[in-house]
């Protein structure tokens, strides 16, 4: 918790992650979604300590896994430099994942190689809905990979997305998420208590 709640604040200060608990203020997101939060989290590639930090958590994730992880994979575009560092860290091949096929030459959607039934770990900024780092995961599997699980840097923790994970028997893990920003907030006082429940409701409603 101690970790969580320090990249917290440190997402906050680079305002990766913003919020606006004011109706009035709301983001609006890709899907159209009117949302108290913004996450960015490309912008920790600019922040070496942060970056840094992540590369060092997501070890630590690593560390307390039963079955250990033989190639990491980024998910395009802003999970790629962070299965980066974390391959360099741990010494292991990295393979990054498109979005869809490439329409021209090899048509690859995976750049990389990898072992038939390679243990291969998925790396990701955000979790929102989990369509993304799930259609990654099937990608590696359709190429032969035994796909461990996703990490990834933040999750806002909708309902959706845990069912999704859950339809597809993959595990999922985030260093910090929507909750522990918010708990985060409360004791900075940076937010109310009243806030928090407004911000929680809405996350829970959707």
């Amino acid at each position: 918790m101690g970790l969580s709640s320090d990249l917290s604040r440190d997402l906050l200060k680079i305002k990766a992650v913003q919020i606006n608990p004011s109706q009035e203020n709301y983001f609006t997101w890709t899907s159209g979604i009117k949302s108290p939060i913004y996450c960015d989290n490309r912008l920790t590639m600019s922040y070496p300590e942060i970056r840094k930090k992540i590369t060092s958590a997501f070890v630590e994730i690593i560390n307390e896994m039963d079955e250990k992880p033989e190639v990491i994979a980024g998910c395009a575009t802003a999970g790629i430099p962070h299965a980066a560092w974390l391959a360099d860290s741990l010494s292991l091949p990295m393979v990054y994942v498109r979005s869809k096929p490439k329409g021209h030459g090899k048509g690859n959607q995976i750049e990389g190689e990898f072992a038939e039934n390679a243990r291969v770990l998925v790396i990701e900024d955000l979790i929102s809905t989990g369509g993304s780092s799930i259609a990654s995961a099937e990608a590696l599997q359709m190429e032969g990979a035994n796909v461990l699980g996703v990490l990834a840097i933040f999750t806002y923790g909708l309902k959706k997305s845990i069912q999704q994970f859950s339809g597809i028997n993959i595990p999922f893990q985030t260093i910090t998420s929507f909750d522990q920003l918010i708990d985060a907030l409360v004791e900075d006082g940076k937010i109310s208590n009243q806030e928090k429940s407004e911000l929680l409701a809405w996350r829970n409603d959707l």
